[in-house]
């Protein structure tokens, strides 16, 4: 196993050697890539077969276990969309803006790489493809440390995308594994800021947090999502009822699902019991406030720790407002700053809420599910941003690339 003070050498030579790579030798190692994961999905699946059967003994969740599992249709799906990322434009060397100074001297603002990119994340093998192949696309090394739930899928999908590497005009060494999964190698990767110029943490809030406190390279955070659906007094109830059914169940394990809804008082007492029993035949889990209570008394009482959770779980709190005020109070206080939606037919409750509601991401009469860099167009996304400085949302390309200013001139000197 190599030494985490090798990756990193390895990393920075080949981000030196990747900022000066063509955008076809790029685009072709991304297809190269692609190709390679076909062509290696048996001996992923197997190895994604290892970490199944260890989350199982280790009675690790279902939500957990969906994250993990890798399927031929998965793969074949994160093959496409390395097809889709090669299609979108070069994010480097892009000329963001220019002018020219008083003195003469030409100013130019252009897009650069940001050099060698650390990933710390859990579970998701996916996050594996994506995140290796948004950096190849910005010109970016990448040092991958994914937990040790998913290792043996790691291992093999890495090899896989260095297997194409070595068959591309791209250096090798510009994706690689810390294959060494303990808490003290990640907390030495936290410190590595003579190779690594930015962090970014993909998985629980406990991670992130952990990453944040204890990380002195530059982190580029990335959000829980404890995400909420607002069912105003005017929403239609057919509309109101499947969306929330959407953003619950589509994929609960994922963090744009929701984990609250707030329902205005008169639309519950119209239409509650109709989400409350269709919430039941998707077999969610219920945690109610009083009100709630009241009309099922079947449903669990929601205590205070059930509105800062984020489940990823087919489990649902529900809470009886009384107001679009309270409900934007509601989640600006609870929420995560993730994703956040209101189903409303009063045109001024949605102006309110889409103005008011502190999130990276603000939806009107649709599903919280559609916070993703592929759905936005991105082709792929390396996190879901939830902080206010250099990138928010999904990120896709263009977090991943820093910027230049290139001036000339003509002998002007400083007096």
């Amino acid at each position: 196993m190599i030494g985490l003070e090798q990756l990193g050498q390895q990393a920075k030579e080949a981000s030196i050697h990747l900022s000066r790579a063509s955008t076809k030798d790029r685009n072709e190692g991304l297809t190269l890539i692609a190709k390679q994961l076909l062509e290696e999905q048996e001996a992923i699946l197997k190895a994604n077969e290892e970490d199944l059967l260890s989350a199982e003994q280790n009675q690790i969740s279902k939500a957990v276990m969906d994250r993990i599992r890798l399927t031929p249709e998965r793969i074949k799906a994160i093959s496409d969309g390395l097809l889709d990322l090669v299609e979108l434009p070069d994010p480097i060397g892009r000329e963001l803006d220019s002018w020219t100074l008083e003195n003469g001297i030409q100013l130019s603002k252009v897009a650069v790489p940001i050099g060698v990119v650390g990933i710390i994340y859990e579970a998701r093998p996916n996050v594996t493809v994506d995140a290796a192949a948004l950096c190849l696309k910005s010109g970016n090394a990448v040092l991958l440390r994914g937990s040790s739930s998913a290792i043996h899928s790691n291992i093999a999908i890495v090899k896989a995308i260095r297997s194409a590497l070595e068959q591309s005009n791209m250096p090798i060494n510009s994706v690689q594994l810390l294959e060494d999964t303990s808490r003290k190698t990640a907390e030495q990767m936290f410190k590595m800021n003579k190779y690594l110029d930015v962090l970014i943490p993909r998985g629980s809030q406990r991670l992130i947090d952990t990453v944040i406190e204890k990380s002195s390279i530059p982190v580029l955070e990335t959000g829980a999502g404890n995400c909420h659906m607002y069912v105003d007094q005017s929403a239609d109830s057919s509309m109101a009822i499947q969306l929330v059914i959407n953003a619950k169940t589509q994929r609960p394990s994922v963090c744009n699902a929701i984990e609250t809804v707030l329902i205005h008082k008169d639309w519950f007492y119209s239409f509650g019991k109709d989400l409350i029993d269709a919430l039941k035949d998707h077999h969610v889990e219920l945690r109610g406030d009083q009100q709630v209570v009241s009309i099922d008394p079947s449903i669990k009482n929601a205590t205070e720790d059930d509105w800062n959770t984020e489940y990823l779980d087919m489990i649902l709190a529900m809470k009886i407002v009384n107001s679009v005020e309270e409900a934007i109070e509601h989640i600006n206080h609870y929420g995560t700053s993730h994703s956040e939606a209101i189903v409303t037919t009063n045109p001024d409750h949605a102006v309110k809420f889409l103005n008011e509601v502190d999130a990276a991401c603000v939806y009107h009469n649709a599903s919280t599910r559609f916070t993703d860099g592929f759905e936005f167009g991105f082709g792929a996304e390396i996190g879901i941003s939830t902080q206010k400085l250099h990138a928010r949302g999904p990120m896709g390309l263009e977090a991943l690339t820093s910027t230049k200013y290139k001036l000339s001139g003509e002998g002007q000197y400083k007096k």
